[in-house]
């Protein structure tokens, strides 16, 4: 039997050298990244609550909206980083979530389609100075990347490009991941709710795993576990890792929560969803000790598969020896 990483004695199981690694977390136990209000010390104990739940590092998701709302988020947590002590311990970075993603409907998720924007230097630029050189991911979907503009200088200053609420055909995708594209955020999810039955985004990006990374939102409701086990065992568990999309709900049990300017009804069955009724998922309330049991017990993986995905992986992703 392969050597564990994973304490299966703890709830769900808890990696003990270093904690889980989470690479979307919008927002934590009350505490939303993506509100204009957010303190610093609000910041602190998301971090704080996070710790509690097993995780060691993360990336602070900032999700489309305008642009001067996103990047004053962007230096609050910049802020964060540099005055907090465990929020410096903690958070690897910022990933940035949009805004040039795809505004098609069930494309763009819970993002607010009327700042959707395709993708250019200058505001990239913006961006990225207020992130104050903590920016480490950006989701993008190619096919409104301009020249593909973007995704060069991204890959180009160091910052990992996915790929992600997105319809880009295959040749797009080709050309993005010779322009530096190496990722692709939650497959299965920030797509159409009806797809093609064989020329889809799920299936043009696994097609091109091997130059690919596929994150994948393992709570249990976002990619059913069937289908989910279908996909990892498909691209290869060296090539994937799994995040929680947890937003500030998380922990909070059912209710009426906000995700940026959007309101979000969660559900007795811990189901995170737009109040509009449409049923759109808005990230998620799950913890990533719900995500080790998600893979254990509905999934089928064993621990050491468990450990590259919550914490190995994603800590290779952002060029981080795993303890």
């Amino acid at each position: 039997m392969t050597e564990s990483r994973i304490d299966e004695t703890a709830s769900g199981g808890v990696p003990i050298h270093g904690g889980f690694c989470d690479l979307q977390v919008n927002g934590y136990a009350g505490v939303d990244f993506n509100d204009d209000a957010v303190s610093v010390d609000a910041i602190g104990r998301a971090c704080e609550a996070m710790r509690g739940d097993g995780v060691g590092r993360f990336l602070a998701t900032v999700i489309t909206d305008t642009v001067d709302c996103m990047a004053d988020r962007m230096a609050c947590l910049v802020k964060a980083i540099e005055t907090d002590g465990l929020v410096r311990s903690m958070m690897a970075g910022i990933h940035v979530e949009g805004p040039f993603i795809n505004p098609s409907s069930g494309t763009a998720g819970a993002h607010p389609i009327r700042a959707i924007r395709r993708g250019d230097v200058d505001t990239w630029r913006r961006l990225e100075q207020a992130g104050g050189g903590h920016v480490r991911l950006i989701t993008l979907a190619p096919e409104c990347d301009d020249r593909l503009q973007v995704t060069r200088r991204a890959a180009d200053g160091g910052v990992r490009v996915s790929a992600g609420h997105t319809d880009a055909s295959r040749d797009e995708l080709r050309a993005a991941i010779d322009a530096g594209l190496t990722l692709f955020t939650h497959l299965g999810n920030g797509c159409g709710q009806s797809l093609p039955r064989h020329d889809n985004i799920i299936q043009r990006a696994l097609s091109l795993s091997a130059a690919l990374q596929i994150g994948w939102i393992a709570d249990g409701i976002h990619v059913p576990p069937f289908a989910l086990s279908n996909y990892i065992r498909l691209a290869g568990v060296d090539r994937c890792w799994v995040v929680t999309d947890a937003m500030a709900a998380t922990g909070l049990g059912p209710g009426r929560y906000r995700l940026g300017a959007t309101t979000v009804d969660v559900d007795d069955e811990a189901r995170a969803q737009v109040a509009d009724g449409d049923g759109r998922l808005a990230g998620s309330v799950v913890t990533m000790r719900r995500v080790c049991a998600v893979l254990r017990d509905s999934v089928g993986l064993s621990a050491d598969d468990i450990d590259r995905l919550t914490r190995r992986n994603p800590l290779s992703i952002l060029n981080e020896d795993a303890p």
